[in-house]
């Protein structure tokens, strides 16, 4: 016991201790094997599909624009550090406040519930950004601005309107841009902001209890969702994706989402259906307990 409160951490030794600890090691492996198709993608280890165009497609003329409402940098920290310090706070006032048992071998009931409750979360995340970088590798659909980053217009390549362009030799010193012009396929930014978000969203359904006011929560969730639906379309006004791709990328984003928070995480899992037969209503993982 732990000042006073219901925090109670169940003894594991012997057999038991190690089996906790090679699954925690296979939990480290599949999150690995989880992100493999997410670098070789953003460490250009694998090329794009390259994908022809239809002479006179309007749909990839826009320009190339420098400048993003919302970079790479900013949605990957905007999306990590909301998302995950949400949790770590929540989780942390869990074991401080409420009452809290866990099964693991780990004796700091903090680490414990941080584990499992963030590293659901980044799974779900590495998860969600391989199967949009295997997309944009295996489709290789052009972007809106892939004219104006390959440096040649329809005039230039002295095509017939309708005609199918197999392939294009591009004028941009820069391979990479070229190779990113290729990669439009879904929207990294729609799927990554839509689970980051809606994940949250679903966290705070679980954890966020106070009824003090009724709607309080409600609004929290629908701005998490505003922010990601704002930041996939900041993509098509930076002529980087096509509508189709935002959309897909919301969908596959909160599909995600929800099957990590109701699937894997156990936030919304009974502590309940944790219990062995021979424990008691009353024991410390009782209904009247929360198990991290």
């Amino acid at each position: 016991m732990e000042g006073g409160g219901a925090k109670k951490l169940i003894q594991i030794s012997g057999p038991a201790l190690s089996k906790r600890k090679l699954l925690v090691g296979l939990d480290l492996l599949c999150l690995l094997l989880a992100s493999i198709p997410f670098f070789a993608c953003e460490l250009k280890a694998v090329s794009p599909y390259r994908r022809g165009f239809v002479c006179g497609d309007p749909s990839i003329t826009y320009p190339y624009l420098h400048r993003e409402i919302i970079p790479d940098e900013l949605l990957i920290a905007g999306g990590i550090i909301i998302t995950g310090l949400t949790i770590a706070l929540g989780e942390c006032y869990r074991v401080r406040f409420r009452s809290v048992s866990s099964k693991a071998f780990v004796r700091n009931l903090y680490v414990s519930c941080l584990y499992k409750e963030l590293g659901s979360f980044l799974f779900g995340c590495c998860i969600g950004q391989s199967l949009t970088n295997m997309a944009k590798l295996s489709v290789g659909r052009l972007r809106p601005h892939f004219l104006s980053v390959c440096g040649v217009t329809y005039a230039s390549l002295n095509c017939t309107p309708g005609t199918y362009v197999a392939t294009v030799t591009c004028r941009q010193p820069d391979h990479r841009l070229e190779e990113e012009a290729r990669k439009s396929f879904f929207s990294g930014h729609a799927s990554f902001a839509m689970y980051t978000m809606l994940y949250l969203a679903f966290y705070l359904q679980a954890r966020f209890t106070w009824r003090g006011a009724r709607l309080l929560r409600p609004a929290l969730q629908f701005f998490l969702v505003l922010l990601a639906f704002y930041t996939g379309l900041t993509r098509i006004s930076d002529y980087r994706h096509h509508p189709s791709d935002v959309l897909t990328g919301y969908i596959q984003g909160a599909l995600t989402a929800y099957w990590v928070a109701f699937h894997i995480s156990s936030m919304f899992k009974s502590s309940s259906s944790d219990l062995s037969p021979t424990e008691t209503p009353d024991s410390p993982l009782s209904p009247h307990h929360t198990v991290c």
